[in-house]
């Protein structure tokens, strides 16, 4: 069972295709160490967002979202500082790929940015695939998520759910 999302909404990018590298900025692709990650994580957004994010929060996207190369050092930031999962109107097919294979909620949900605020609280529930603004009384119905994306979710990345399916077989 995967664990309902639960937190604020951190960050909207409602543009349509949106490239995920600039969430550390793209000189900033190499860097493998989390902290200095970390450190850049969004700051050409907001300076503070290290400081204001915090453990359970998600990121909101528009259409095509992670648009461009599939690299990781964006999203490991984001997970490092207590980011939960994006929802976004849809993915470009890559990132959706890459992310979910490392265990990381990647959500379709049409309508999201029209009706996110920065700092709304919601819920997103795995069983009846629904996510509610609490404070806004809303609930948006998701895209439904494949079950193998659910597993690889549950199992936190693609490496332990091989790990664990053949210790299991």
């Amino acid at each position: 069972m995967i664990k309902n999302l639960d937190g604020r909404v951190a960050w909207i990018f409602d543009e349509p295709n949106f490239d995920i590298d600039l969430v550390v900025g793209v000189n900033n692709m190499k860097i493998q160490d989390i902290e200095k990650l970390k450190d850049v994580c969004m700051s050409d957004y907001d300076v503070d967002f290290k400081n204001q994010v915090r453990e359970g929060d998600v990121i909101i996207g528009g259409e095509n979202f992670g648009y461009g190369h599939p690299h990781y050092p964006s999203c490991r930031a984001l997970r490092a500082l207590g980011v939960k999962g994006i929802i976004a109107e849809s993915f470009s097919p890559g990132f959706y790929r890459g992310e979910s294979t490392n265990g990381f909620p990647l959500i379709e949900c049409k309508g999201v940015v029209d009706v996110a605020d920065r700092w709304d609280r919601l819920q997103y529930d795995w069983n009846t695939e629904e996510l509610t603004f609490i404070d806004k009384g809303i609930t948006l119905k998701s895209e439904r998520v494949p079950e193998k994306t659910k597993e690889l979710i549950r199992y936190g990345d693609i490496i332990t759910y091989l790990r664990e399916r053949r210790l299991t077989s």
